[in-house]
């Protein structure tokens, strides 16, 4: 459920993403109301995803495909310019966020610690410690 809830807020991204262009620095009142509820979903919906999906991978995704969907977007109303290079680059956003969903996702380094819940005394970094 998680991975559905991060797309709608994909979509949701590219659609207050493309309400911002639209309203004309604020000033007009459709495209900033459409761009104040679809950033609100947008960030709830990307919060609920990040209980169950790694914040690298979620913001990855979601910034990857409302970016592909904005220019996308752009391109079909005429907006952005179509080249072969820009899908090229479009598909190549779309394949590297879908490469992120199917690597198999397995425990980060140091989350599991061997049944031992002490830290360690040893300091984790080499040479001499520096002044904060």
């Amino acid at each position: 459920m998680a991975w559905i809830i991060l797309l709608a807020s994909a979509v949701l991204e590219a659609v207050w993403a493309t309400a911002l262009g639209r309203s004309n620095g604020f000033s007009e009142l459709g495209p900033t109301l459409v761009f104040i509820v679809a950033i609100i979903g947008s960030m709830a919906g990307l919060g609920v995803a990040l209980k169950s999906i790694p914040i690298g991978t979620a913001y990855a995704i979601w910034t990857g495909i409302g970016a592909a969907l904005t220019v996308i977007y752009g391109m079909a109303t005429g907006d952005e310019s179509v080249s072969a290079l820009k899908v090229l680059c479009i598909v190549g956003i779309v394949g590297a966020t879908v490469g992120l969903k199917l690597v198999p996702s397995g425990e980060p380094k140091g989350s599991e610690r061997s049944g031992s819940s002490t830290t360690s005394s040893t300091p984790t970094t080499s040479g001499p410690s520096r002044p904060r």
